[in-house]
C-alpha cells in the first residue's frame, strides 16, 4: 500500500475585513494526513470547520497558507462538488460532453457516454436546457454522472450524496461504490452519518481549527456527536 497524497502541517487562512484585528481568518492549521491506495476517508465536522476548503487543497484548487501537500508521481485528482466547473450558459448535455473531453476522452467516446449520463441523471427534458436553470439537486445529479467518467487516482466527493430523493441517493452510492478499487482512494465530505459509516473505512473530524479525532468511522461519528466512544483506540490530535 502506497501513499497517494500527503498533507504535512497544512494550514489555511483567508483575508477578512480590513477592520478585523488581524486581517486574516484561520480556517485550520496543523493538518497532517496520509491518504493511501484503497483508503475511503470520511470527513465530518460542523458547518464552517473547513471541510470543503480542505478538499480544494487536496484538489490543487487552493494552495495552503502553511505546510505542504505532496502528491505521488502520476496521481490524478477529481473533485465532485455541486456544479463545480459547469458553464451556466451551456446545456446539461453540452456540459457533460465538455466534461468528457476535459477528462481525456475522444470526441467520439465523449458523445457515446452522453446516453448513459442522460439516463443516470434522470433530468428529462432539462438535460437540453441551460444549467443556469437547474436546482442544486439537478446540478448534483449531472456533476455526479460526469464525475463517474474519470479514472482519477483520488476522487473527492463534497456533499453530493446528500441531495436528491432517496432513490437517487441510493443509486449514486452504489455507483460510487463501483468505483472503489485497491489502486485508488475516495475522500467523502458528508453530514450523513449513514453515508460515512456505510462507505468509508476511516474518518476524521475537523473542528476547532484542526483534526480533533481520527479512526474508525463509527468511533469518529460518536466523537463528533458528543457520545462516549469507549475504549476504542480512537486517536485524538492535541
Amino acid at each position: 500500500m502506497s501513499a497517494l497524497l500527503t498533507l504535512e502541517n497544512v494550514g489555511m487562512q483567508f483575508a477578512v475585513r480590513p477592520d478585523h484585528e488581524s486581517g486574516q481568518h484561520t480556517v485550520f492549521e496543523g493538518i497532517n494526513l496520509i491518504l493511501n491506495e484503497g483508503d475511503r476517508l470520511g470527513i465530518v465536522g460542523r458547518n464552517g470547520a473547513g471541510k470543503s476548503t480542505l478538499l480544494r487543497i487536496m484538489a490543487k484548487i487552493y494552495a495552503p497558507a502553511t505546510g505542504s501537500v505532496i502528491w505521488a508521481p502520476g496521481v490524478t485528482v477529481s473533485l465532485l462538488s455541486l456544479g463545480l466547473g459547469f458553464k451556466n450558459e451551456l446545456t446539461g448535455r453540452d456540459n457533460a460532453y465538455l466534461a468528457g473531453l476535459l477528462q481525456g476522452l475522444t470526441k467520439n467516446a465523449a458523445k457515446q457516454c452522453l446516453v448513459s449520463i442522460e439516463a443516470f441523471c434522470e433530468l428529462g427534458d432539462y438535460f437540453d436546457e441551460p444549467v443556469k436553470t437547474y436546482s442544486a439537486g439537478m446540478r448534483a445529479r449531472l456533476g455526479f454522472a460526469t464525475a463517474l467518467l474519470n479514472n482519477a487516482s483520488v476522487l473527492l466527493v463534497d456533499e453530493v450524496l446528500s441531495v436528491g430523493d432517496k432513490e437517487f441517493r441510493e443509486k449514486a452510492q452504489l455507483a460510487l461504490e463501483d468505483q472503489f478499487s485497491d489502486r485508488r482512494s475516495v475522500v467523502l465530505v458528508s453530514h450523513s452519518e449513514a453515508h460515512v459509516a456505510g462507505i468509508c473505512n476511516g474518518a476524521i473530524c475537523l473542528d476547532r481549527g484542526g483534526i480533533t479525532a481520527r479512526g474508525a468511522p463509527q468511533e469518529v461519528l460518536r466523537s463528533h456527536s458528543g457520545q462516549p466512544s469507549g475504549a476504542s483506540g480512537l486517536k485524538i490530535n492535541r
